[in-house]
């Protein structure tokens, strides 16, 4: 966050537009100020805040990031225009009440240095009092009044060519006037389409955009995946792509600002409006348009991203079990990795269960084998090519003991085991083995093994390289910060990566923390924390409470209680008669407790609650149960669909226009948002989540572009 005296910003303002209690919002910024993390201050600054949970205290982050941005652009303005010699009670005034970028670049716009246009040469020419004298439209005829400005020595060489001169000047007069731009930026905004068309002969080369072939549709209407895909296909110089606004309208709102009477020089004014809105209004409001529809696409489509990324992340953990995990393979066969229960890579093989070099024997008696040794409990086999088949290879294995087989998305995996952390884990194994270690420890942990990828690589987005990058980086860590302090990390087991994301801790301090667990053996309370080197006082208290100690004396320090509030749980405890022992997990002994007793100035009664739930489930962790899936038999490729088929499957995305569903054919079909359900769906994401398993019914198969349309309705 942007730091500044809160003055200087209008918080009023941003009270307003968020709703949300101006002390609030005081208190939240005071807490970003000092460098408390969004999780922090969502958890435990409730008193503070007002309650405000974490997509509210990003709101006020960002929305006072924007403020602030406007903040010191008006600074330069003024000082810019002050340079000029060119300030005035007025124009200050104008820029102070300014509330949007928008309308303060309006201000700003004739004062700007500008490179040679044909008003700067015409002023240059002499010709700026012609052009006042025209815009004073009094009747006075035209060509009379430029006979005085004619000049050969300065290239004024006939009164047409003054006129000319005059009529440029007028013309970028109009289209550098606030109150004028504003009129007709509400006409582009709301009356205006967007309209793509083919350039001719690409048909060909284009085919994958040909829905954007003709496409005319109110601007303002059009959802962001359609924008993207026509600014892509414009980009690329198959389409063009313009906002085509009521040109009759906005002319005639030009009008009504400019034109006095109805005489020679109106006529000359007239001519000087229809050029300044051809040449200069339209094409500037156009291209202002086009980027703030194109702002609004980048937005909803990392809302959507960032919505899947959370419910991908914060799915069902097997938790720990001893597990094989396969990464289907044809030509070099399929690697097979075995790993304990927490994680860790046993033993490693190649098998050969399919075509071109099906050994089938040999593979089904090593399975046997490393499954009877290690006593697995679950096989994951990733969703790649081949996957389908070799989960049906599995089935007919007969294992010594019942064994869980699931499919994992492996999106990612190959980028996971050709990165820098991979190496760094796996510095004697090549790319197959740990791609295939990815897929089995997805199954155990999907949060812990995910969050060493970049998160736009996960494959839960759509068009994430066409968005605002800044904006996506930015959003997507958040999400990802948000999901693992929701959780919490045991912090001997954690990876750097993992803790990396822990509220206030960087990098750097979770490398250490790794360091410290391998050279000294793992922590036996959160106040051991403190002897990490660079973790002082300012990291512990941001980062202790979603820290968590397995197998602690202190059974808080397992709990998502904050060690700031040991001693108030202490006194809870000396209250009540008890011990500690006796009170963590007793609902019993924990109903008996009188919250209001506690209050303070210090802590109120929603850390209070918070304090009494977590006693009640201590570490509880957020994400829901894990459950077996399977995919239905005899299903293995998009040529084995049929339509009427009722199939069953998991959605792997979801976009504004519907979900994407794995049927267990190596390409997802689609559910288009009209198939979700037999009523209205006003919000996608309160049908369908990433994750979650579905029955399907198969509508259309279209072979040629490996296309698959399902049907969610009942």
């Amino acid at each position: 966050m942007q730091t500044t005296s809160l003055d200087s910003i209008d918080l009023v303002q941003l009270q307003h537009q968020l709703g949300i209690s101006l002390s609030g919002i005081k208190n939240t910024l005071a807490l970003l100020a000092d460098d408390a993390t969004v999780p922090f201050i969502a958890r435990y600054r409730k008193e503070m805040t007002g309650g405000l949970d974490e997509v509210q205290i990003i709101a006020i982050r960002d929305s006072y990031d924007k403020a602030l941005s406007l903040h010191k652009r008006k600074e330069f303005v003024i000082e810019s225009i002050g340079k000029q010699d060119k300030m005035s009670p007025e124009i200050l005034a104008a820029i102070a009440a300014c509330k949007t970028m928008s309308e303060l670049e309006d201000l700003y716009l004739p004062y700007k240095t500008k490179k040679q246009t044909r008003a700067s040469s015409a002023r240059k020419k002499g010709l700026q009092g012609l052009a006042d004298e025209l815009l004073k439209q009094d009747g006075r005829d035209p060509l009379l009044t430029a006979q005085d400005f004619v000049n050969l020595q300065l290239g004024v060489e006939t009164t047409l060519d003054a006129l000319q001169g005059a009529r440029d000047i007028l013309a970028e007069t109009f289209s550098e006037h606030a109150k004028t731009r504003q009129s007709l930026r509400q006409i582009f905004t709301d009356k205006a389409l967007l309209r793509s068309k083919l350039v001719k002969k690409k048909e060909e080369l284009a085919l994958k955009y040909r829905d954007y072939f003709d496409v005319c549709e109110p601007a303002h209407k059009t959802p962001a995946h359609r924008l993207l895909a026509m600014l892509r296909a414009n980009e690329e110089g198959f389409v063009t792509l313009h906002v085509l606004p009521d040109e009759e309208l906005a002319v005639a709102s030009l009008r009504s600002l400019w034109l006095k009477a109805k005489n020679k020089a109106g006529a000359q004014v007239e001519l000087a409006l229809n050029d300044s809105y051809q040449r200069l209004i339209a094409p500037s409001l156009e291209n202002e348009r086009l980027g703030q529809l194109k702002e609004k696409a980048d937005s909803d489509s990392i809302a959507i991203f960032a919505n899947n990324l959370r419910e991908l992340l914060l799915a069902a953990p097997a938790g720990a079990k001893r597990l094989v995990a396969l990464d289907p393979g044809l030509r070099t066969g399929c690697k097979v990795v075995v790993l304990s229960a927490e994680g860790h890579l046993l033993e490693h093989h190649v098998i050969y269960p399919l075509e071109p070099h099906k050994k089938t024997d040999e593979a089904q008696k090593l399975l046997q084998q490393i499954c009877l040794r290690h006593k697995t409990q679950l096989v994951a086999i990733g969703n790649g090519t081949g996957g389908r088949e070799c989960e049906a290879f599995l089935r007919t294995i007969d294992f010594e003991h019942p064994l869980g087989i699931v499919m994992v998305n492996e999106s990612g995996a190959s980028i996971y085991s050709a990165s820098e952390c991979a190496r760094k884990e796996f510095p004697d194994y090549d790319l197959t083995v740990r791609g295939a270690v990815s897929i089995g420890r997805r199954l155990l942990d999907p949060l812990s093994e995910l969050v060493k990828l970049d998160p736009k690589s996960i494959g839960v987005g759509q068009y994430q390289h066409d968005v605002d990058q800044k904006l996506l980086k930015q959003t997507l860590d958040d999400t990802v910060r948000l999901c693992v302090n929701a959780v919490g990390v045991e912090v001997n087991t954690a990876s750097p990566e993992l803790l990396s994301y822990v509220s206030g801790i960087n990098s750097k301090t979770a490398q250490k923390i790794v360091e410290r667990v391998q050279k000294k053996g793992p922590f036996g309370s959160r106040a051991e924390l403190k002897t990490v080197p660079g973790l002082g006082d300012k990291t512990f208290e941001q980062a202790a409470g979603f820290l968590r100690i397995a197998n602690a004396v202190n059974p808080l320090d397992t709990s998502a209680v904050h060690p700031e509030r040991y001693d108030l749980v202490s006194q809870i405890c000396q209250d009540l008669g008890t011990t500690l022992t006796d009170l963590v997990g007793k609902e019993d002994v924990l109903a008996h407790i009188d919250t209001k007793r506690y209050v303070s100035d210090s802590v109120g009664l929603p850390t209070l609650t918070d304090i009494c739930k977590e006693l009640g489930k201590p570490g509880r962790d957020p994400r829901s149960a894990f459950e077996l899936s399977e995919f239905s038999d005899g299903i293995n490729s998009i040529e084995d669909l049929q339509v009427g088929m009722q199939l069953k499957g998991v959605v792997t995305n979801v976009a504004a226009f519907g979900a994407f569903v794995d049927i267990g054919v190596h390409q997802d079909g689609l559910v288009h948002i009209s198939e979700l359900s037999n009523t209205y769906v006003s919000n996608i994401h309160e049908l369908v989540k990433v994750t979650q398993k579905v029955d399907v019914l198969v509508k259309d198969v279209d072979l040629a572009r490996r296309r698959i349309s399902l049907s969610m309705k009942k």
